[in-house]
């Protein structure tokens, strides 16, 4: 059977069993929608294309080390090290980046500005940037599946649709588990008093 006709898994398999052509067909594959989602960020082609590469040295180098383990969801894996680095580098310029996203029904909506981080007042001890940064990290004490939709829709530019398929569920449950997760992020927002005026 072809390489191209092999799915992900398999050819993560054959590539550690020393077939360099089977990495070479996993990155044609997906480069394009990885590259797309850094430069959708960045906003800027050469640093886009400076983590797009560092993104595949990553891949490689934990492909080597056995650290995959991801149950054959190659993509997934592949768009959340690219989205690290792309945090790694808005932190590294002091500065976290909004991410503007489109919902299920393509109206216009921003995880920071639901949460309105632009009511905020100018006179909290608290940086935007800081402010910005303590919100990712409250991301991840929210439960697993909301997490885990936050950070497939937010972060590795995942339609609903194309979350709904992966993990089997319907497009409504995807839907309801980000509604969840957003109120829940409320909460811990409020909790640790980061944002005012969340009514």
């Amino acid at each position: 059977m072809a390489m191209k006709f092999l799915d992900d898994q398999v050819l993560v398999h054959h590539y550690l069993e020393g077939n360099e052509q089977a990495f070479e067909v996993l990155l044609m594959r997906h480069k394009d929608k990885i590259y797309r989602s850094i430069y959708h960020k960045i906003r800027e082609r050469e640093i886009a294309e400076d983590i797009f590469q560092e993104t595949f040295v990553k891949i490689i180098q934990t492909l080597k080390l056995g650290n995959y383990n991801e149950e054959g969801k190659f993509l997934p894996w592949a768009m959340r090290i690219a989205q690290n680095l792309v945090i790694d580098y808005f932190r590294k310029h002091g500065r976290m980046k909004m991410v503007s996203e489109r919902n299920a029904k393509s109206e216009d909506f921003n995880i920071f500005s639901v949460l309105k981080m632009d009511a905020l007042n100018v006179e909290q001890s608290i940086s935007k940037d800081e402010l910005e940064k303590q919100l990712v990290q409250l991301i991840h004490h929210l439960p697993e599946s909301q997490k885990d939709i936050i950070e497939k829709r937010i972060f590795q530019d995942l339609s609903f649709k194309d979350i709904a398929e992966m993990e089997d569920i319907s497009i409504n449950t995807a839907l309801g588990r980000m509604r969840y997760a957003l109120i829940n992020l409320r909460k811990l927002i409020e909790k640790h008093q980061l944002v005012t005026d969340l009514d």
